[in-house]
């Protein structure tokens, strides 16, 4: 069976952001057998200290019928308690402190996090060690913790939330049949079928000192990594020979595969995609960054999908594109660190769309993209995208959290940190190198498109028709090179196209 390699076989990351680099090490915790892999990256001047705690379990690992098992063990030992104290209790420790211990499960891996002033450590250390370690599996934080995972999937998924809707649509239709192919919050079948026993057996079999990493960054002494990982010791050592589920390549797609979710709703989410075989593993990965960056960076006006659908057509809010799966970082415009995966996909996002120009909308997308690549990119714009990706990325790492997560990922892809590898192969690159990634990679034999409509009859009829979906301009005065763009656009060709329609309240169901 594969699996992400172990950090402890990986060479050594960049010193690029911190005095001394981050270092890491297999440390002994417990019997001489056991030990637990670290990530230190000091800065004594920085009067904080921020925490990362990775454990190799994720929603890939729920087993079949209790999707959701990984997820909601993560919020039982993030908010329900430890041995000795209980949430409430916990939470008037923390508070006075501006502390907290975030858990948040991802496909491949749980992550925990917390930040705190170093003058808090030894209150802290004790307590976020024996969350991990000694949770307290309280059977009342059980029932609360379960109904509010049943709401996030069977209300606030399916009825509050459109584009994590559509996001989510997409990625349950690219990994049907597959580890991925499920809300990392679970289905609302696989959630009612969880007990309180599941859970501690499932911390039990996954939360072993040899699936964990331990990271550190910022003003702690030296010995503060020592001592939090001799904390915990209280967690089972394991085998030694931790394993990830065989992945199997998804099913790539065939002309144009629609899945229309239908409730009401006033506007149209849309999310296009197919599987690519490229990670942060892979040299191509870098050319394709840039290529990315040219479509679109999230919430960004630099890109191409955001300059043509909302700047010249004022069609929506947002046009964005990616090359690996996005999760958006509280109210910022940056990913999370620490969502590593083996297997990736290119995607694109649009919405929300009018009704009347959703079918537009989603032609220019897919003229946009078949552009990319069947043009590629000139000199001049490769030139002004690298430019751009080489100074943005470098707000990527900000905090020193987001400083830390960035390192543990690039020792899962055997690489230095994400905003390094940018920093020293993009002014290696050409555009004919950027350009022949695109070909190789973005030129795909079919696409998935995820939509949320109010009018799921009449968009499979446009859809399937063939016939051309002009846009009509509420307001005059739109350029006449615009309006001739227009005309290729509302007749870009939409082949094989197959449509389904799911009503809202069968989704995530099983």
């Amino acid at each position: 069976m594969t699996r992400i390699p172990h950090l402890a076989t990986i060479a050594g990351l960049s010193a690029a952001f911190v005095a001394g680099g981050p270092a890491r090490e297999a440390r002994p915790s417990g019997p001489a057998d056991a030990q637990v892999e670290s990530v230190s990256m000091p800065s004594p001047s920085s009067p904080l200290v921020a925490f990362r705690f990775v454990v190799r379990v994720g929603s890939q690992d729920d087993p079949e019928g209790k999707e959701g098992l990984a997820a909601l063990t993560a919020a039982m030992v993030a908010e329900g308690g430890s041995r000795s104290l209980s949430y409430e209790q916990l939470l008037e420790r923390l508070y006075p402190m501006a502390a907290s211990l975030d858990g948040a499960c991802r496909k491949e891996v749980t992550v925990f996090q917390g930040t705190i002033h170093r003058d808090n450590l030894n209150a802290y250390i004790p307590m976020a060690a024996e969350l991990l370690a000694e949770p307290r599996f309280d059977p009342e934080d059980f029932e609360r913790l379960h109904n509010e995972a049943l709401d996030q999937v069977s209300k606030s998924l399916r009825g509050n939330n459109d584009e994590e809707l559509g996001k989510w649509t997409l990625q349950c239709e690219l990994y049907a049949g597959h580890p991925y192919g499920h809300p990392d919050v679970g289905t609302v079948a696989g959630l009612k079928s969880i007990t309180l026993d599941d859970v501690k057996a499932f911390h039990r079999a996954h939360y072993r000192r040899d699936e964990l990493l331990v990271g550190i960054a910022g003003g702690a002494e030296p010995t503060t990594l020592g001592q939090l990982v001799a904390r915990l010791g209280a967690m089972a050592a394991g085998t030694g020979k931790p394993q990830s589920p065989a992945l199997p390549a998804p099913k790539p797609p065939h002309g144009l595969e629609v899945t229309i979710v239908s409730k009401p709703a006033e506007a149209t989410a849309i999310s296009i995609g197919f599987p690519i075989d490229v990670t942060r593993s892979d040299d191509d990965f870098y050319a394709l960054a840039v290529a990315n960056s040219y479509l679109g960076e999230h919430r960004t006006f630099n890109g191409k999908l955001m300059q043509d659908l909302r700047g010249k057509r004022g069609l929506n809010y947002g046009d964005y594109s990616y090359i690996e799966d996005f999760i958006q970082e509280g109210g910022s415009t940056f990913p999370v660190p620490n969502n590593p995966r083996r297997q990736q996909a290119f995607s694109i996002w649009v919405r929300p769309v009018p009704k009347d120009k959703a079918v537009f909308a989603l032609r220019a997308a897919l003229w946009e993209h078949d552009r990319l690549v069947e043009h590629g990119m000139s000199q001049a714009e490769f030139e002004a995208t690298r430019a751009f990706l080489l100074n943005y990325s470098k707000l990527w790492v900000q905090t020193l959290s987001r400083r830390l997560g960035y390192a543990i990922d690039g020792g899962f892809y055997g690489r230095k940190d994400l905003v390094t590898e940018l920093a020293e192969r993009l002014p290696k690159l050409t555009v004919d190198q950027v350009n022949a990634a695109v070909r190789k990679h973005l030129k795909p034999g079919g696409m998935r498109v995820a939509i949320v409509a109010g009018n799921a009859e009449e968009l499979r009829e446009l859809l399937t028709s063939g016939k051309p979906t002009p846009l009509a301009y509420d307001t005059q005065g739109t350029p006449e090179a615009i309006l001739e763009e227009d005309k290729a656009i509302a007749a870009f060709p939409l082949k094989d196209v197959t449509v389904k329609i799911i009503p809202v309240e069968q989704m995530f169901e099983n």
